[in-house]
């Protein structure tokens, strides 16, 4: 008898959990779907493309059979198995009680997808749809058994399915209907391989779960924070290593691409890429936690991305220190809930942000700060990038929010220029390097000025976006964190004053500034965007710097409240809708966590 597709619709963004091992990631929704997923790479082409499509694009459901029409039901409960990556999903049927858990082995050879059905009571009739597509949906590979295996074939790409279960193929489509009963475990594997090599080995799906169980209990144990707040600095510490590519020490932003900052909207971007920002401020976070071996890892691939040419340095690069990140938008996506288009590879990385060089200074300086052994090689060039800035800090930048509009004197940017010298300022005052002291002291104090006269409005006693603006910008909440201005400074705090104003929500979270609606604002582009979750946290921070501490815990805790069940934060939060937006999940959100929660936990904050 032909078995019919049901249609699948994606979850909202908080529905997914995300696992992953640390050289790619699946989202996988409440209802058991797995939609999204890239193979070998993060930013490989997806074989689940669901997400940002229909069912014709790729997805893989496990869960209880039901009713031909009906829609699959979401799991009662769901976690992760202790500090890991591993997911536990649990339904509750007339028929008793089933459990599928989730997960991707770190990886020793092929990468796995492995998900095994646990019945917990009753007899439950389960269902496996498995659906690849390959290139994000667009083309449908030649499936076909091999001996007792499954396999996937198109182009160079091949995909091995693996399961005691019987399987069939209708539609398209490979099904496994199933039972299981009290002690029952049947395991279902996919595995990625070159077409043109030998198929992968055979998986050992218990093996590989007690083996992932014991790499993520043996990281976290190297977590130096034991506050308050840990199990959202756990959490949040585990996220950001899931977004590390482990070969290179890479960071994607995060492992998505084209969930819309404005649901229906064009702001859909690629975030499956190394930012610079991101990355240092990420590297920053896991080196006040404990975590040194990712940071010498970063900075490897720094040197290798940057490869010795700072006048040509990129905001961002590819997993590997890739250059060429060129933009192309899949027209045969429809998008997230209709938000086209979806685009892959990022325009923005020929831009000019001065802002970076501060950012990657910084994260060097904390690095060496903490013990990371020196290297000569990253000294150099630190020196390098003080030396380019010390030509180039005047002139205007897209900035940190990598704006499509014409170029500006971004405050941030000058602010983090500023940040470099006096970084480096520091590396030659300890006698770890050596460099024209005089002189970029001068410098610093030059950048430190010119900010402080064209970027301050003193009749709003606020710093501005840019020079000459009217526009606040919640970037300038940076200001006392990276030591530009001390905190009590009565221009820190009329700025704090003037974004609460001004740039927060009804509900107290912060945009990163104005946008125009249906007109092109600041950043080039039409239509409006969410609270900037990143610039929640940094306002929370402030509020603590300046002493308003129980005002920064509250907004803290009801910044917390917006992750989902998994403690998971996309970009953005939509007040309106009261749902998370943009890519996910998002470092730049995980990071400020971590950071405020350190900030929040020194200053004696949490009542519990």
């Amino acid at each position: 008898m032909a078995v019919r597709l049901e249609m699948h619709v994606a979850g909202r963004i908080e529905d997914y959990a995300l696992i992953g091992d640390m050289q790619t990631a699946a989202l996988v929704c409440r209802d058991g779907t797995a939609d999204w997923l890239c193979l070998p790479r993060f930013d490989s082409h997806a074989i689940f493309a669901g997400l940002l499509g229909t069912e014709e694009h790729g997805f893989w459901r496990l869960g209880p059979a039901r009713p031909e029409g009906s829609e699959p039901p979401p799991a009662d409960r769901r976690r992760y198995l202790g500090d890991s990556l591993i997911l536990e999903s649990e339904w509750d049927t007339p028929r008793g009680t089933v459990r599928v858990t989730d997960f991707m082995p770190p990886r020793d050879g092929a990468p796995q997808l492995i998900r095994i059905v646990e019945g917990v009571s009753g007899r439950v009739p389960m269902r496996s749809e498995l659906r690849m597509r390959f290139s994000y949906g667009r083309v449908t590979p030649w499936v076909h058994k091999v001996d007792t295996r499954t396999v996937a074939v198109a182009g160079p790409d091949s995909v091995w399915l693996d399961t005691s279960a019987d399987t069939y193929g209708e539609n398209l489509t490979t099904y496994s209907d199933f039972t299981v009963a009290p002690g029952d475990r049947i395991a279902f594997t996919i595995s990625w391989q070159p077409s043109h090599h030998e198929p992968p080995a055979l998986a050992d799906p218990e093996g590989s779960l007690e083996a992932t169980a014991d790499f993520w209990r043996e990281w976290v144990e190297q977590c130096t924070y034991h506050g308050p707040y840990r199990e959202a600095v756990v959490r949040s510490l585990i996220t950001l290593k899931a977004l590390t590519y482990a070969p290179t020490g890479g960071i994607v932003a995060a492992p998505t691409t084209s969930l819309p900052e404005d649901i229906g909207g064009s702001r859909n971007w690629d975030y499956r890429y190394t930012w610079l920002r991101d990355a240092a401020i990420t590297l920053s976070s896991l080196l006040r936690t404990g975590y040194r071996e990712e940071a010498r890892a970063w900075r490897e691939w720094l040197l290798r991305a940057v490869a010795g040419d700072p006048e040509n340095l990129q905001i961002m690069y590819g997993i590997a220190g890739e250059r060429e990140l060129g933009e192309a938008e899949l027209e045969w996506l429809p998008g997230y809930e209709g938000s086209a288009p979806v685009r892959v590879g990022n325009g923005a990385a020929g831009q000019l942000q001065l802002d970076v060089y501060g950012e990657v200074t910084e994260a060097l300086h904390l690095a060496h700060m903490t013990g990371l052994a020196r290297n000569d090689y990253a000294t150099g060039l630190q020196l390098k990038l003080i030396e380019y800035l010390e030509k180039h800090w005047s002139e205007p930048d897209e900035g940190i929010w990598e704006v499509r509009g014409p170029r500006r004197h971004f405050v941030h940017s000058k602010v983090m220029a500023w940040v470099a010298v006096d970084r480096t300022i520091k590396l030659i005052e300890s006698g770890d390097s050596e460099g024209p002291l005089e002189r970029w002291r001068e410098l610093r104090d030059d950048i430190h000025r010119d900010v402080c006269e064209r970027g301050y409005d003193k009749e709003r006693n606020t710093f501005t976006q840019s020079y000459g603006s009217k526009e606040l910008d919640a970037s300038l909440l940076l200001i006392p964190q990276m030591g530009f201005l001390p905190p009590d400074d009565k221009r820190v705090i009329g700025t704090i004053e003037a974004i609460q104003r001004e740039l927060s929500t009804e509900d107290g979270f912060v945009l990163r500034y104005p946008t125009a609606g249906d007109d092109a604002g600041v950043d080039g582009l039409e239509g409006d965007e969410g609270a900037f979750l990143a610039c929640s946290f940094w306002l929370a921070d402030d509020l603590a710097m300046i002493g308003r501490v129980d005002e920064a815990r509250r907004l803290f805790e009801k910044l917390l409240s917006l992750r989902n069940d998994l403690g998971l934060l996309a970009e953005e939060w939509d007040a309106g809708q009261q749902r998370q937006v943009g890519n996910f999940p998002q470092a730049f959100s995980h990071v400020p966590l971590i950071d405020t929660a350190l900030r929040l936990t020194a200053s004696g904050a949490y009542v519990g």
